[in-house]
């Protein structure tokens, strides 16, 4: 049976968050009186894709159980500016006290969903498909990873646990391309197994090796175009290594199965959000 990390990460991510923003108490919020109510709305700033509900409901649910989150949008909708997201009713004390905790995760995630969307859209006429990669916030992972599939694009190997990505160092560190695929094999044979090649010598050795999956490092669009023809579906393909938006579109044309992106997840921007209480 499949771990669901993410299910098991999010009341752990939470918790950290709340500790490292409460600790000994919120001083401001025990300003106002214990017993005074607060309705509230969490209104975007920006046009986004939405991510991160269950962390939003998390942090409330970790707070204060009886406060009462009302969503109005669901992951992956498209929002604009001035658009109400969710509204909360509650203690005052504990709906100021979550909010911070509550829209960092919601800012963030949406952030990385919005990246994806705009660079799933860009290639939306191609069968190709936009991977992530590991280059995520520390703790964040399969958060982030999530909030990808958000977007409209798709998970690379979640860690380093659950596939094979064979690169340079490994490759020389085991002996070479036919040997780092074979000890793959023997070491978990249901596993995923990807090579990373740089040239067309160590792309025909991991084809011979049967290598699920090859990774063109930074080749050009003219050597992507003659992989595609020479492995001729033998293996998937992906591209990586300095892929832009200005650039991506002509990448997907070329024929390669996939399109890994650092960016997706290490380059995005929160998505500006207000709570307003009243």
């Amino acid at each position: 049976m499949t771990t669901d990390y993410r299910s098991l990460d999010i009341p752990r991510s939470v918790a950290f968050a709340i500790e490292e923003d409460v600790r000994t108490g919120d001083i401001t919020a025990s300003l106002i009186p214990a017993g005074n109510s607060a309705h509230a709305r969490v209104i975007t700033r920006d046009s986004a894709v939405v991510c991160g509900v269950e962390w939003v409901d998390e942090v409330f649910r970790q707070i204060d159980p009886a406060v009462v989150v009302s969503w109005k949008v669901a992951d992956g909708d498209r929002v604009e500016p001035n658009q109400v997201l969710f509204e909360l009713h509650g203690k005052a004390r504990s709906l100021l006290t979550g909010e911070r905790c509550a829209l960092n995760f919601l800012q963030t995630l949406s952030g990385t969903a919005t990246v994806c969307r705009r660079y799933a859209d860009i290639v939306a006429g191609t069968s190709v498909k936009l991977l992530d990669t590991r280059k995520t916030i520390p703790g964040l992972r399969t958060a982030q990873k999530y909030a990808v599939t958000c977007g409209g694009c798709f998970n690379h190997r979640i860690g380093l646990y659950d596939a094979f990505l064979i690169k340079e160092n490994h490759i020389a560190a085991c002996g070479g391309i036919s040997a780092a695929i074979a000890a793959a094999r023997t070491i978990a044979p249901g596993k995923p197994v990807e090579v990373e090649v740089e040239n067309f010598e160590e792309l025909e050795q991991a084809l011979s090796a049967r290598a699920d999956i090859i990774m063109l490092d930074d080749f050009d669009l003219e050597g992507m175009g003659k992989a595609v023809a020479f492995v001729n579906r033998r293996a998937k393909l992906e591209a990586s290594g300095g892929v832009r938006e200005s650039t991506l579109l002509a990448i997907a044309q070329t024929g390669v199965d996939y399109i890994s992106i650092g960016g997706l997840t290490k380059d995005c921007r929160a998505v500006d959000l207000s709570m307003r209480v009243g």
